[in-house]
């Protein structure tokens, strides 16, 4: 029997999933000592768009977070992440920004890294491994599961041997969207576990359906062992399977678990506690759906689809935009239903529906996306989607554009000559005005040293009381001054 591992996705993709990223430095900061005793083989905590909200939505630097995070979790290897060819937002970044986003990530102490690349531009996946392990990362690609004609078990086992051939320390095994059935996952995780050739596997298996519980239990059974999980109360739903489930399936199948599961219930509680306190969602498990599988949206795109058909009157209409979406995706080639195609998949076809008549206007990103530029379409795009995108001026642009690859002096010259490499990415991630506030404000988390900060077990005493404001942290001290969060956004 084998020894199964644990990554830890509660600081990370947990509240990406289920609290739209608004987990800020300070709700970590109280368990940390706790999560950091667990034994996680990695401890995925950060990535450019929860940097993002934490500078724009709560005035807060995230660089100063990751610092006090790291600092108090010792034992622990925390990990980031980015697109291969892009750090924030759905188009294309310079490689010089790429190569100082890792660098400075490395410099904070994140010491894995992770790609994805939706499109599996492989040669631009394979420059950002090179990238990351020179700054001494550990690096793991990933292979982000789809379900299409052209997404054969073979043409991922195919994707999965090039990146084993990079030398990289895992491959993670991605379903972003949770549309793996347990079906497919019989034949496509062997098929992966063969082609990596004896290179870890991580699984990294969304529970939108309620299917990554079963299929952790399948690749479990054919030689993956190493799970992406979230405690209880960030966990399920459009995240990841509980470690609590997780771990008590891998004993009951017989294995051992590389971790100590003594401390969850505190970090659970703590967690559930904010989440009561910030009006934040609870996952919860999901029955099966088949129309999910078929639009393949993730979770977090749902509700904002919903509020735009409701910007212009038409939020009845939501089962057609989720036929529609179903129809572009094939239209436009198949890709992968995760970020950023999911995103430009998802507004082509609100476009489509909103104005009555079909692709009579397409955003800049998927000109790009349709011209190639972003990497190779993985099926063919219908025939009537690229006349209509490129019989016009705007279309024609893009056919003979090529991405520009300013110096990181000739950025600087644009957004600042003396600032830090820190604030440089901030400035080149979101707008000036935004890291304003946020430098006006000067609010980090608290330093957890000795006697300076309330305990953990303090803080979810105050906590218990549903409506307690929204808790920051300002000076070694708890603010409760503030306005609860979502109103306040």
């Amino acid at each position: 029997m084998a020894t199964i591992e644990f990554v830890d996705q509660t600081l990370r993709d947990g509240h990406q999933s289920l609290w739209g990223m608004r987990m800020r430095s300070g709700h970590a900061l109280p368990v940390a000592a706790d999560i950091d005793r667990v034994g996680y083989r990695i401890v995925d905590y950060t990535g450019s768009s929860a940097m993002e909200v934490m500078v724009r939505h709560c005035q807060e630097n995230p660089w100063i977070g990751l610092d006090r995070v790291h600092a108090a979790m010792p034992h622990s290897t925390l990990r980031a992440g980015a697109r291969s060819n892009a750090i924030v937002g759905m188009g294309l970044t310079p490689n010089s920004m790429l190569e100082l986003w890792n660098a400075t990530l490395a410099k904070h102490g994140i010491g894995s890294f992770w790609i994805f690349d939706c499109l599996f531009n492989l040669g631009q996946m394979k420059w950002t491994t090179d990238v990351a392990r020179s700054n001494g990362m550990k690096v793991s690609p990933q292979v982000q599961f789809g379900e299409s004609p052209v997404h054969t078990d073979e043409f991922f086992a195919g994707v999965v041997r090039e990146m084993a051939s990079w030398g990289v320390d895992s491959i993670i095994l991605g379903d972003e969207a949770g549309v793996l059935s347990p079906q497919r996952a019989q034949t496509w995780i062997p098929a992966m576990v063969e082609a990596a050739g004896g290179v870890p596997l991580e699984a990294h298996f969304h529970n939108t359906v309620g299917a990554g519980t079963i299929n952790y239990v399948t690749a479990v059974q054919h030689g993956v062992t190493i799970l992406h999980t979230a405690v209880g109360p960030l966990a399920n739903g459009p995240s990841m399977p509980s470690i609590e489930t997780s771990v008590a399936n891998a004993r009951w199948l017989g294995h051992d678990v590389a971790i100590d599961t003594a401390g969850l219930g505190a970090v659970g509680d703590h967690f559930a506690a904010i989440a009561r306190a910030e009006g934040h969602p609870i996952g919860a498990p999901r029955e099966y759906n088949v129309l999910h599988t078929l639009h393949q949206l993730p979770g977090g795109m749902t509700g904002t689809l919903i509020n735009q058909l409701k910007t212009y009157g038409m939020e009845s209409r939501y089962d057609e935009l989720l036929e529609e979406i179903t129809i572009v995706r094939e239209e436009m080639g198949y890709p992968v239903m995760a970020t950023p195609f999911s995103q430009l998949v998802g507004i082509q076809a609100l476009l489509n529906v909103v104005n009555g008549e079909r692709y009579t206007v397409f955003p800049d990103e998927n000109l790009m996306y349709l011209a190639g530029h972003m990497g190779p379409i993985p099926g063919t795009v219908a025939p009537e989607v690229m006349d209509r995108a490129f019989g016009s001026t705007r279309g024609q642009e893009f056919l003979s554009w090529e991405q520009p690859q300013p110096s990181l002096k000739e950025i600087r010259s644009q957004l600042g000559a003396t600032i830090s490499d820190e604030e440089l990415l901030l400035r080149f991630l979101m707008p000036g005005p935004d890291v304003d506030a946020m430098l006006a404000a000067g609010l980090p988390p608290t330093d957890l040293s000795a006697g300076s900060s309330p305990t953990a077990e303090m803080i979810r005493t105050l906590m218990r009381d549903d409506s307690a404001p929204c808790i920051r942290y300002r000076d070694g001290e708890l603010d409760l001054s503030l306005r609860r969060a979502g109103k306040d956004d």
